[in-house]
């Protein structure tokens, strides 16, 4: 939805743009502006930053993998003690509004690499749509598609790279709500 989508038409066909206040948090905010609700909220559940990803060390290039963290919820694409995350996989690493522009592995449909690019939501995002198993219906979510990261040497993760985690299926078919 773009700004022009939210304005009124008046009389005499002048447009009334909508006051600051009456945008959606997202995007009247800045990362660093939202509360701990708002910002949890943003995550649309697509589970992709759940997924392992290996760098090589001579170029600096991330590549994704199907395996998922062991604390993954295939089913549900949350964590499954999200509170305790950073303590039972030492490598999980916390979004916070600092990191996330730095993160380039966080797949472009994320709702918190838009907002760090000043840009709009998708329509799928629950926040837009209203539902919650928007982000598994329009195909962007990890259900379906990831394999538990328990019991597979580290050495093996190579046979599981995968693509289209870090691909924007959205890309071609519509933009951002806005």
């Amino acid at each position: 939805m773009t700004a022009s989508d939210d304005s009124t038409t008046l009389p005499g066909g002048k447009t009334a743009e909508p006051s600051a206040e009456a945008l959606p948090f997202w995007r009247r905010k800045t990362l660093a502006e939202l509360t701990g609700s708002e910002w949890e909220s943003l995550c649309d559940g697509c589970g992709r930053c759940c997924l392992n990803k290996l760098e090589d060390w001579d170029t600096g290039e991330i590549v994704w993998t199907s395996l998922s963290c062991t604390l993954f919820d295939e089913g549900s694409c949350r964590c499954r003690d999200y509170d305790n995350r950073l303590e039972k996989v030492p490598d999980c690493l916390p979004l916070t509004p600092e990191t996330v522009p730095g993160l380039s592995w966080l797949p472009p449909t994320c709702g918190y690499r838009l907002m760090a690019e000043g840009r709009d939501l998708y329509w799928w995002h629950p926040l837009v749509s209203g539902d919650p198993q928007s982000v598994h219906a329009a195909g962007i979510s990890v259900r379906g598609r990831v394999f538990p990261e328990d019991g597979i040497p580290l050495e093996d993760y190579e046979n599981f790279l995968a693509d289209w985690p870090g691909e924007n299926p959205m890309e071609d078919t519509s933009e951002a709500s806005g």
